[in-house]
């Protein structure tokens, strides 16, 4: 534990329909409302907590139920909160970290967005800083973008301008807002001063994302209570993804991911939309607000649209079905095409917006409802209309998202193409082998399944799931044999739902299910998106405490009896995971980057254009203020051409070939790292194995890293070196060929 000693002080240290499956709401038989031809006499207004109940149409009773239920997502949100930041500062001991070691804890991707709410906040003003991030010239060096259009900034922009007033209105009254301290690291180090206190902007930062998720969490217990209809049902969930935290986010470890931000609104907009599937009378400020939390979710995160695609897709099939109406299906579909817009507008025109699968499939999805009447006139109902509107949405999503990507002339998805292509076959690139060369793009690994076998999530999913299942085929089974007449059809319009609730009820659970399915191949393909199914899971397990769907257990007491004992189970591995994370212990510390980013402030001009491994480069522009021309976010196809160009360097290219290319980008200064010519995640994953692929002439030469690790000459120039960086310096004429 390092020594701590005080600096100084810093200036800134329901409907009635639905009562009966809601705890939120009263049940029925009571009405909380006054009695007719009273409205006149004195004193009858109700005032305090009746008065509230009396506005919200509740009774007393169900305004204390609703109370205990606010309160218990509220003490979720709080522990969920404590937990993160706990398990933060545990892991890095952050609070003791120099502010140059903060921002190097933000690595790859994480430093490279977090480098834009620094460079607001340093601004001599907000619209200064936001002018600087809409006209950058230091990411893809000389290239001026627009930041806020590529890479997704919302988030910082909103929280540099919070920090901004935070900062501005504590100076004003003289409040402090942080504490710095002197700190010594020993080991002959010098010491370094660090603060805590959220006028510190990485902590700041950092809390704000905490306190986000937090709120997530008081949402992920409401969302178990509305869906089991018991509160028990949310506790349910909040335990479940308390008991499987390492499999559920890793918020705690990467705060600046986009996920961080984006995934608290996909809770928010899967709870309005689990709402609105349950309401047979759609109201419009439902439906607006599905659509304001479609925006949040969609602004953060590039990742937003492939998401939404599989919920789509679920509700598509839940249509197809007949367990959902098409006025309904047709509402939602255009609220998702309204908010596409707006986010595409709020973006400057991103267009991988409108190229995506997700806009293909609306568009799709919405001409095939639009024309149920055509398909029921060419297909017998049953099987085979189910089965031509799903291939005409297939086909039709297919074929529009890449009309639309030629007549646009946008290929910066081409390298999702690619992933999906080579997951189902032998195909592989460069790029493609990017990604799945790193863990988290490669197919789920085993362990996975296994924990959630651990902690019983898997089977009680698999129950649940399958109990589902067996009503929904003992309801085509019973359309079917009905001679296809029914809902199934997709002739009927919402008006004539059988037995309305009832098919609203079946309904919601069947698109849970299905998205839960979809949340399950994203996940096997992608083991990063892991991060949706476990979540789902624990809500899917919150209907464990379903009448609905678990009433064939008996009585009240009998039901809530075999619930807590299904979680005296699951805490068996549960606590043990909650304690193997308490047990994370460390201290940051990256002596060999912290001298490379020293000499490279002292030694450098300002002006000098590095280039070098996406992770570093991101470190690089975040804590020295240098233009790099490549960086961490790979989404953009040029972007993507400089990086192999970059990489180069990596393959068994000639010296010359390598230093041309690094003189065609401009480049000053590039920063090598052996363990990138050595490092191998598995057998064709080191990086000049992944150039082997494109450069076949090469093939078994010695890679160029290797012959430049021991002599940089005669392309290059040593100017630094240590343990893990060695910065070679291009040659001058490169200035001469910009």
């Amino acid at each position: 534990m390092v020594a701590k000693s005080r600096k100084q002080t810093g200036r800134s240290p329901a409907t009635p329909a639905d009562r009966d499956r809601n705890p939120l709401a009263s049940p029925p038989g009571k009405s909380g409302g006054r009695r007719p031809g009273r409205e006149g006499k004195a004193g009858s207004h109700p005032n305090g907590l009746s008065g509230i109940g009396h506005k919200l149409g509740l009774s007393p009773s169900a305004l204390g139920r609703l109370g205990i239920t606010l309160l218990l997502a509220a003490l979720s949100g709080f522990l969920h909160w404590h937990h993160l930041s706990q398990l933060f500062e545990n892991d890095r001991h952050f609070s003791h970290l120099s502010n140059l070691e903060k921002e190097m804890a933000f690595r790859t991707e994480m430093g490279l967005y977090y480098s834009y709410y620094k460079t607001i906040i340093e601004a001599p003003s907000f619209l200064d800083g936001l002018h600087l991030v809409m006209n950058d010239r230091l990411t893809e060096h000389p290239l001026v973008i627009n930041t806020l259009q590529r890479f997704n900034l919302y988030p910082e922009v909103v929280l540099a301008s919070w920090y901004r007033m935070y900062t501005g209105v504590m100076g004003y009254f003289g409040i402090p807002t942080k504490m710095c301290w002197s700190i010594n690291r020993g080991e002959g180090l010098t010491p370094v001063d660090s603060c805590e206190g959220m006028g510190d902007p990485t902590y700041f930062y950092v809390a704000c994302v905490f306190v986000l998720n937090g709120l997530m969490m008081s949402l992920f217990f409401v969302y178990g209570a509305y869906l089991s209809g018991s509160r028990l049902g949310g506790v349910v969930t909040t335990v479940c993804f308390f008991f499987n935290h390492g499999e559920s986010t890793r918020v705690m470890w990467t705060p600046p991911l986009r996920e961080s931000f984006a995934y608290p609104f996909l809770v928010l907009q899967m709870l309005l939309l689990t709402y609105i599937l349950r309401t047979r009378n759609l109201s419009r400020a439902a439906l607006v607000a599905l659509g304001v939390s479609n925006v949040c979710f969609m602004l953060p995160w590039q990742f937003a649209q492939f998401v939404l695609l599989t919920q789509v897709a679920s509700l598509f099939a839940s249509y197809i079905l007949g367990y959902l109406g098409p006025t309904k299906m047709q509402s939602i579909l255009v609220t998702h095409m309204i908010t596409l817009g707006v986010c595409f507008i709020l973006m400057f025109g991103n267009s991988m917006l409108l190229t995506s699968f997700y806009a293909s499939s609306l568009v799709s999805i919405w001409a095939i409802i639009a024309l149920r009447d055509q398909f029921a006139k060419v297909f017998k109902p049953g099987i085979i209309i189910w089965v031509m509107q799903g291939l005409a949405w297939v086909g039709s999503t297919v074929l529009l998202k890449f009309m639309l990507s030629t007549i646009l002339g946008v290929s910066d998805d081409a390298h999702i193409s690619g992933l999906i292509k080579s997951k189902f076959t032998s195909y592989k690139d460069f790029h493609t082998l990017m990604y799945t060369c790193a863990a988290e793009f490669d197919f789920m690994e085993m362990e996975t399944p296994l924990r959630y076998l651990k902690t019983f999530l898997l089977p009680l999913n698999m129950l649940v799931v399958a109990l589902i299942a067996g009503r929904t085929f003992q309801d085509v089974v019973r359309f079917l044999r009905g001679g296809g007449g029914g809902k199934a059809s997709g002739k009927s319009d919402d008006d004539d739902e059988a037995a309305g609730s009832e098919i609203a009820a079946k309904g919601e659970l069947v698109y849970h299910s299905l998205q839960l399915l979809a949340f399950g191949v994203l996940a096997v393909l992608i083991m990063r998106l892991k991060l949706f199914l476990t979540p789902h899971m624990c809500i899917m397990a919150s209907l464990i405490c379903s009448k609905q769907v678990f009433g064939w257990i008996g009585e009240r007491f009998k039901h809530q009896v075999v619930v807590f004992a299904v979680m005296a189970a699951m805490a068996v591995q549960g606590v043990a995971n909650l304690q193997a994370q308490w047990g994370i212990i460390g201290e940051f510390s990256n002596l060999p980057q912290e001298e490379l980013l020293d000499w490279i402030q002292d030694n450098t001009r300002p002006d000098s254009v590095f280039a070098g491994a996406m992770p570093t480069m991101a470190s690089v522009k975040l804590s020295t203020g240098r233009p790099i021309v490549n960086h961490p976010h790979y989404e953009d196809a040029g972007l993507r051409e400089r990086t192999k160009l970059v990489y180069s360097m990596y393959s068994r290219m000639s010296g010359e070939t390598v230093k041309r290319n690094l003189m065609q980008l401009g480049v000053d200064f590039f920063v090598l790292e052996d363990s990138w010519c050595t490092r191998r995640t598995r057998p064709g994953c080191s990086m000049p194995e992944i150039w082997d692929v494109e450069d076949t002439e090469n093939v078994g030469k010695v890679p160029l890293c290797t012959h430049i690790s021991k002599n940089s000459r005669p392309h290059f120039t040593t100017v630094f070196s240590n343990d893990i960086y060695k910065v070679l310096k291009v040659p001058k004429v490169a200035k001469e060929l910009r």
